[in-house]
Formats: C-alpha cells, sequence, structure tokens
C-alpha cells in the first residue's frame, strides 16, 4: 500500500513539474498593438474609428490587462525574463496627427502609456495629415515613447531597382542613423528601436539592424515570448477588419509559437508561392494540430522530423501584404493558442 501511495506521489510530482516547466518556458506571452490612423476619413485599411479604439480600450480594462510601455516588454525580451500574459503595449506607426486628436484623448482618459514610431523628414516636410514638431514635444513631454520608423519611410527590405547591394546596405544604414539622429537633436532619446517601414523586412537587413545594435519591429501579427526573434517583433495590427471586437478580443489570449531556427524564414523569395521552413520547441502543442494559412485557407504542411516544418501554399500569393499564419493549441493553457506570421516580400 505504502509502495502504491509513493508511486502516485511521484506521478502528481513529475506531472505537477512537467506542467509547470511548460507554463514558465514556453506559454509566456505579451500582446504588442499596432496603429496608424485614429479618425473616421482615412483609408480603411490603415483607419480604427474613434468608437472602435474607445471599445478595444475598454476590452482591455474589462480583461483585466495590464497595459505596459513597449520599453517594459523589449528590456524583458532582451534580459530573457518571464512575460506575464496579461500584458499590452500600444503602438502607433507614421505620426498621424488624429492620434494626437483622437487616440490621445481615449488612452489619457484610461491612463494607459504608449509608444509613437515615426519618420523625422516626413514631419519636417509635413507630408500628409501628419504631426507637428510642438505636438509631439507635447506628448514626449507627457511620457509617450517616440522612435525610429526610418527619416525617410522608404521601404528597406530589399536593393532599388538598380542599386547594388553595397548601394542598397548604405542607403539604409544612412536613413536609420539619420532618423536616430534626428529624434535625440529634437527629443533627447535614443533608443535603437527601428519599426520597419510598411513592414517589410529581409533576413540581410534583420543582420544590419542586429550589426547596428537596434532591435526590430514587424507589422506581422503574433505574440512576444519565448523565441521571439529581436529583430523581427511581431505586433498585432488593429485596424481595419481587425477593429471588430470579435477579431480583437482573440488576440488577447495567443502565445508567440517558439521558434528555435529562423534560418528557413527568410521574408525575401524569389519564388511565389514561397516556403516557410521552421524549427519550434513543440513542448506545449501537439504538432499534429499545428496548422498554417493563407488568407483564410489551410497551406499544406509537412513535418520534416519531430521540431521542423515545411509549409508552401498550392498557389501564387497575390494580396497586397501577404503572410503565412501558423496557430496551434496550447497544452498548457487552456483557450490560448500560439501563433507564428510570416511575412513576403517578392523578387522580381
Amino acid at each position: 500500500m505504502r509502495c502504491l501511495f509513493l508511486s502516485a506521489l511521484r506521478f502528481i510530482f513529475t506531472t505537477a513539474l512537467t506542467i509547470t516547466a511548460l507554463s514558465t518556458t514556453t506559454a509566456q506571452a505579451a500582446i504588442i498593438l499596432q496603429y496608424h490612423h485614429v479618425a473616421t476619413n482615412t483609408p480603411k485599411t490603415t483607419s480604427v474609428t474613434p468608437a472602435e479604439f474607445r471599445q478595444q480600450m475598454q476590452l482591455l480594462k474589462e480583461q483585466k490587462m495590464k497595459v505596459v510601455s513597449l520599453e517594459r516588454l523589449i528590456n524583458q525580451l532582451k534580459a530573457g525574463e518571464p512575460l506575464a500574459d496579461n500584458e499590452v503595449a500600444i503602438t502607433f506607426d507614421d505620426g498621424f496627427e488624429n492620434v494626437f486628436t483622437h487616440a490621445r484623448p481615449i488612452l489619457r482618459e484610461f491612463g494607459y502609456p504608449y509608444t509613437m514610431f515615426l519618420g523625422p523628414a516626413l514631419i519636417d516636410r509635413k507630408e500628409g495629415p501628419v504631426l507637428s514638431w510642438q505636438q509631439i514635444q507635447t506628448m514626449h513631454k507627457e511620457g509617450v515613447i517616440i522612435a525610429n520608423h526610418s527619416s525617410y519611410h522608404h521601404r528597406l527590405a530589399v536593393p532599388n531597382k538598380g542599386e547594388s547591394k553595397a548601394q542598397w546596405r548604405q542607403r539604409v544604414k544612412t536613413d536609420i542613423l539619420l532618423a536616430e539622429q534626428q529624434l535625440e537633436e529634437k527629443l533627447g532619446v535614443r533608443r535603437q528601436w527601428l519599426a520597419y517601414p510598411y513592414g517589410d523586412f529581409s533576413a540581410e537587413l534583420e543582420a544590419l539592424v542586429k550589426e547596428l545594435g537596434f532591435i526590430g519591429i514587424g507589422q506581422q501579427s503574433g505574440a512576444v515570448g519565448p523565441g521571439v526573434s529581436l529583430t523581427r517583433i511581431p505586433r498585432y495590427p488593429s485596424s481595419s477588419q481587425f477593429a471588430a471586437l470579435k477579431h480583437f478580443g482573440p488576440k488577447l489570449k495567443t502565445l508567440a509559437l517558439p521558434v528555435t531556427d529562423y534560418s528557413g524564414a527568410d521574408p525575401v523569395s524569389k519564388t511565389n508561392p514561397p516556403s516557410l521552413k521552421l524549427t519550434v520547441d513543440a513542448k506545449d502543442f501537439k504538432t499534429a494540430q499545428l496548422n498554417c494559412f493563407f488568407n483564410g485557407e489551410a497551406i499544406p504542411l509537412t513535418w520534416l522530423d519531430e521540431r521542423t516544418f515545411v509549409a508552401k501554399a498550392k498557389a501564387p500569393l497575390k494580396l497586397s501584404h501577404n503572410r503565412y499564419n501558423c496557430t496551434a493549441p496550447s497544452l498548457s493553457k487552456k483557450g490560448y493558442f500560439y501563433w507564428f506570421s510570416q511575412p513576403w516580400v517578392f523578387l522580381p
């Protein structure tokens, strides 16, 4: 009888340790939300209305989500520290004035911190309905984080037509460092974060960003946590069709797919449809339950071994922003899904 009791006790203890290990090594994640316009008269594809934005902020409060600064999350990722699954950071790209007039009052009402990524050259030139430096200074004094979106907001992922690799590298390096210098001169800040213009990046751009000592931040969807590369930090776009609460709410219960090898995930592809190869830590999900999708349709997926899979769509991708999204339900966190989004940039 005593032996049976000890065996049962060992089983319970071992099971508890396993569940704890799963929870602490893989099932950790925070969410970064990404916006452009908060308005009713701007392009729908990059806009959330003030009413929709308020609903989203209210849902964060009702769900007891803790809205934290992006700096906190990045510092935790850099240090390899555990992330709380109820933490959210809010970000805006491009520096549009409607963020000051529409989003800022709502965020101040809720007491939520946020980050603005902008291109200093576009602000100087007043290209589009952008913030003024006076408004930016006001936000900075209020504690808003202002960070680098490149100075000119040009596409950085690959060389322009007729541009050599050396010319591309010099152009991109100059653009990134110029924006950082301009923000330091205007605001006295130097964070060395780069939100990629249009969300486009490549393995070569990631290598350059790392060489410069920067953090790279994309626009592809996904949670942040163990396995997320610091040169392709994902954010959830929360505008357009993604603004509705039926789409917004489920994002709060996602985890970062724990990728251990990104070498087969260069977003730049010469072929269409492209092939994605990832190696992952599959402790907390069943490989048979991992599925990948493009535009809502399942993509054929093949496991090469217990940790590595290849996904490739059946037909060429034709959207303006092409993504493969891969998901799997968590074993240790009921109702949570692992999520990975792979953006694509096609070469001619």
